[in-house]
C-alpha cells in the first residue's frame, strides 16, 4: 500500500467528522426525551392532555389533578379504565402534561422512579433516593385524589385513596 492510498482519504476526514457531529446534534431526540416525541392522550371528560407512562398500556385514561394550559400539572393520578373496572394507575407529579416522578400501581406490583424512555422506573438501576422520593410524591398525589373525592362527597373513594397513600408511604420504610 502506498502513502498516497493511506493518506489519500485524510483530506475527507474533517468533512466526515463535521457531518457526523451535525447528524448527532440535529437528529431527533430519543423517545421520552422531548415532549414532541411522546404519545399524547386526553382525558375523555376534562379534555386535559397528558403523556401516560407506557406501563399503563393503552385505553381510556383519566387525570385527577390540576390542568394548567390544557395539560396535566402538579400532583395527581392517571387512572386507566378497563370497561367498568379501574385499571392500572400512575400517582405522581406531572409537568406540562409529562410525568416527572411517581409510582405506577400495577396488578403485579409497583414501578417507581423518574420518567424516562416513555415510562416510570424504566432505568435498569433506580437510585434509592429517587425511589424514596417517587413513593413520597405518589403518597401526596393519592392524598390529593382523596381530598378531591371528599370534596365531591364520595366518602368511599376518599377513604380508599387515603389508605392507599399510607400503603405508598410504607414502601419507603
Amino acid at each position: 500500500m502506498t502513502v498516497g492510498k493511506v493518506c489519500g482519504g485524510m483530506g475527507r476526514l474533517p468533512v466526515v467528522a463535521a457531518t457526523a457531529v451535525a447528524a448527532v446534534l440535529y437528529s431527533p431526540a430519543p423517545a421520552g426525551a422531548a415532549p414532541a416525541a411522546l404519545q399524547w392522550s386526553q382525558d375523555p371528560g376534562s379534555h386535559c392532555k397528558f403523556v401516560a407512562p407506557a406501563s399503563l398500556t393503552s385505553g381510556p385514561t383519566f387525570w385527577i389533578g390540576a390542568c394548567i394550559g390544557g395539560k396535566a400539572s402538579g400532583e395527581g393520578m392517571l387512572r386507566r379504565r378497563d370497561g367498568d373496572k379501574a385499571g392500572a394507575a400512575f400517582f405522581g407529579r406531572m409537568k406540562d402534561g409529562v410525568p416527572e416522578i411517581g409510582v405506577v400501581d400495577l396488578t403485579e406490583g409497583f414501578r417507581a422512579g423518574s420518567f424516562s424512555d416513555g415510562d416510570i422506573g424504566a432505568q435498569a438501576e433506580t437510585e434509592p433516593q429517587d425511589r424514596i422520593n417517587a413513593f413520597r410524591i405518589a403518597a401526596e398525589a393519592a392524598r390529593l385524589v382523596s381530598a378531591r373525592y371528599a370534596a365531591e362527597k364520595n366518602a368511599g373513594s376518599a377513604r380508599h385513596y387515603e389508605e392507599f397513600a399510607k400503603t405508598l408511604e410504607q414502601q419507603t420504610d
